[in-house]
């Protein structure tokens, strides 16, 4: 089914980390499908090659997800400048250091967990509120495979910080079942994207010493790895009258390069 195609009412949606990679595909998908965007990310989001309608329906702010300050100035910023965001989703991260723990730069480490996995917390906190209010919303957090995974050296912090995010999707599910709300972890798939490349680079650097995690970066190369277009495709099947029933669930891309493993 194409999701696309079949959005009825027009929401405001917001997505942090979407100038670039995965969180640009989101956006672009939700714009595609009627809806009006918030994209944050620390960058503007170019928007080159978008139709004057699309142009018309996102709005570009920049700042830090990390800081909560920020965030709660948003969510007031936005209620009152543009009515309730009634889809989040949490697309910004970072893969952090690659590294084993006795390695790793505390500062660096510490600052993935909190764009990975508290930033999450941060949005949701400020805009949850209003989705009750209203009855309707839909919380979507980009996730990982990793986090599913029997954990392996080198990326402790990425793998914990996805972790955490499960559980903390997990946590917010149980709390608004039955409200019209919904929040999902979705894994995006192994997608060539700016942190891909972000992981080769630092693959390449260890040397033998990487050689586990060159495995999975040669894999996607070789294969030019999964289409981002799929993730705002399962942004929107989420979003969809369809999945009102899909709550606290870990949620694949259709037809992935790597076959679905179990979650919870």
């Amino acid at each position: 089914m194409d999701f696309a195609m079949t959005v009825k009412t027009q929401r405001l949606a917001l997505v942090t980390g979407a100038s670039r990679g995965i969180g640009r595909h989101i956006a672009l998908g939700l714009l595609d499908a009627g809806h009006n965007v918030i994209a944050v990310s620390r960058n503007s989001f170019n928007t080159d090659g978008l139709s004057p309608s699309q142009k018309s329906s996102i709005i570009s702010i920049n700042g830090d997800v990390s800081d909560h300050l920020f965030i709660e100035k948003l969510e007031r910023q936005i209620s009152k400048e543009h009515g309730t965001v009634q889809i989040l989703v949490n697309s910004a991260g970072v893969f952090g250091p690659f590294a084993l723990i006795q390695n790793t730069d505390p500062y660096e480490w510490a600052r993935t967990i909190i764009i990975d996995a508290i930033a999450p917390y941060y949005t949701v906190r400020y805009f949850l509120p209003a989705m009750l209010e209203r009855k309707w919303g839909r919380v979507i957090n980009v996730g990982s495979a990793a986090s599913l995974h029997t954990p392996g050296p080198l990326y402790s912090a990425y793998g914990t910080a996805k972790v955490a995010l499960n559980q903390l999707t997990r946590q917010l599910a149980s709390e608004i079942a039955g409200s019209g709300v919904t929040a999902n972890v979705i894994h995006p798939g192994e997608v060539q994207s700016e942190m891909w490349v972000d992981i080769q680079t630092k693959t390449a650097a260890l040397g033998k010493a990487g050689n586990s995690q060159q495995v999975w970066v040669d894999w996607v190369d070789e294969t030019g790895g999964d289409d981002p277009k799929k993730a705002a495709d399962l942004v929107l099947k989420l979003v969809s009258a369809d999945s009102d029933g899909v709550n606290g669930s870990f949620c694949w891309i259709d037809n992935p390069l790597q076959a679905p493993i179990p979650s919870w």
